[in-house]
């Protein structure tokens, strides 16, 4: 206790302080909450486009029009994405090898999140998950190259990428590849799910280095560019696991 001062005086005191903090605390606890607020409006005004793209006015803002390449790569890369994470969940129960369960999970959990960000901006255009007109899936990227659906190969279950046996874009693996897959065991579901994942990275990689040529929302390319480094350094990866394996890709 302070000279001169009451057990009284230095509870107050105490109190004052206190409160002090929790309104320090308060007071940062809003800021971060609007920093964040502000972040994520950002995000959404930055996912409206800036013009381009054939877009369509709605309120003060341009969005994508339905057969954009911006529309159509929100569209396929989520249905891509999806197969690839369903692949790393079959793989983490068929093997105990702890690099590859680690592979799995952080494929799982970066591309789910994508997989929710090009959903997301599609109900923010306020467009369609299946592609308008009957358009076959990567029918967008025909400005990329003149070939459309053609860019790109099919996994080995489908090389034309056609939709036989449930291959509905380039690198993604057939259903029976798929069954496959989940009855095998040990170093041969490692050594499948590598190669399969390589096949599905190669198509994922030609499908985002078009967006990011054909693509007019600066986010939309920002995550497609993103989505070309991260996905090029786990096929160097894949590539050397292969090899510690004896094994490598398929194509």
């Amino acid at each position: 206790m302070t000279a001169g001062r009451s057990p009284r005086d230095d509870d107050a005191q105490a109190l004052v302080e206190r409160g002090r903090t929790r309104r320090v605390r308060w007071a940062a606890g809003t800021a971060v909450a609007l920093a964040l607020l502000f972040a994520g409006a950002a995000a959404v005004a930055s996912a409206r486009g800036d013009g381009g793209g054939g877009g369509e006015g709605r309120g003060n803002a341009l969005v994508p029009a339905a057969p954009s390449a911006d529309a159509g790569f929100a569209r396929d890369m989520a249905v891509h994405h999806q197969q690839a994470v369903e692949m790393s969940f079959i793989v983490r129960d068929r093997t105990d090898d702890e690099d590859v369960r680690r592979l799995a999970y952080d494929i799982a959990n970066t591309q789910a999140n994508q997989r929710g960000m090009l959903l997301g901006w599609l109900d923010l255009w306020e467009l369609p998950k299946v592609a308008p007109g009957g358009d076959p899936p990567m029918a967008w990227m025909a400005d990329a190259d003149g070939h459309g659906q053609r860019h790109g190969h099919g996994s080995g279950g489908d090389p034309a990428g056609d939709g036989a046996d449930g291959v509905l874009m380039a690198g993604m693996a057939s259903r029976s590849e798929l069954v496959r897959l989940g009855r095998l065991d040990g170093e041969q579901a490692e050594v499948f799910f590598l190669q399969l994942m390589t096949d599905h990275h190669q198509g994922g990689v030609a499908m985002a280095e078009a967006c990011a040529s054909l693509c007019s929302v600066p986010a939309e390319q920002r995550l497609a560019r993103g989505m070309v480094e991260g996905q090029q350094s786990e096929l160097g990866l894949m590539r050397d696991m292969l090899a510690e394996r004896g094994a490598k890709p398929r194509s």
